[in-house]
């Protein structure tokens, strides 16, 4: 099945250098030259991937990315950030936004297409483990809708959100370390910093409790089975 792309940047030599090259393998592709226009075509194109300019007229890149997750098709796409800023705070800033990666300009098409290709293939690679009765709830991991489910009610997650709780939930108890989260949720050859996973997993507690993600100091996160033994 060949995947819809979405490039939004507000720079002709962009779209044009990108779609080229993606559509030279065979990637289906449209393009938006600001987030107004994207936010259309992601509602009559329906991308799986979006790959989004943070600085752009009339609505920025960040604005953008956090009105496509509130899309009733948004929060499954495939959102990518290609920008020219590198500053930490601007990826963190991102990654808030609901963004899945943030990759910098300048780089090579070749390249760009294998990051874009690497995180289409590993969308359905963690798949949903059995359902855990904790001792207060019942809790399963939806990977046709990427929610969890907690009591009946579902939890919408961005695509990292997702594969980082499905990965501690697949193994519950067994703690992770960061470089093992690194090497399953991100590219092994995308280089994140210390507060990326700090990020998603704040953000995960946020949506579903603080109860469920259990930090070891200096070692990683476990998925905690028992609620009363959290961490």
């Amino acid at each position: 099945m060949y995947k819809r792309v979405l490039i939004v940047d507000d720079e002709p030599d962009i779209l044009e250098f990108v779609s080229y090259n993606l559509r030279s393998e065979n990637y289906i592709v449209e393009l938006a030259s600001n987030g107004v226009e994207a936010l259309g075509k992601v509602d009559t194109f329906k991308p799986d991937f979006v790959l989004l300019d943070m600085m752009m007229p009339d609505m920025d890149g960040i604005t953008t990315c956090k009105k496509i997750r509130l899309l009733p098709n948004g929060k499954n796409i495939i959102i990518v950030f290609l920008s020219a800023r590198a500053e930490e705070y601007a990826q963190i800033e991102a990654l808030q936004a609901g963004a899945d990666d943030y990759i910098t300009k300048p780089i090579r098409p070749k390249l760009l297409v294998s990051k874009i290709g690497a995180l289409i293939k590993r969308v359905d690679e963690i798949s949903a483990p059995a359902n855990i009765n904790n001792d207060n709830h019942l809790f399963i991991i939806d990977s046709e809708l990427h929610c969890a489910v907690i009591d009946g009610v579902s939890i919408p997650l961005a695509r990292k959100e997702f594969k980082l709780l499905s990965l501690l939930h697949s193994s519950p108890e067994k703690v992770f370390s960061r470089d093992e989260i690194f090497a399953t949720v991100w590219d092994s050859d995308v280089i994140v910093g210390d507060r990326t996973i700090d990020v998603h997993i704040r953000k995960l507690r946020e949506k579903i409790g603080d109860e469920y993600i259990a930090t070891l100091k200096g070692v990683g996160y476990k998925f905690v089975h028992n609620t009363s033994n959290t961490i």
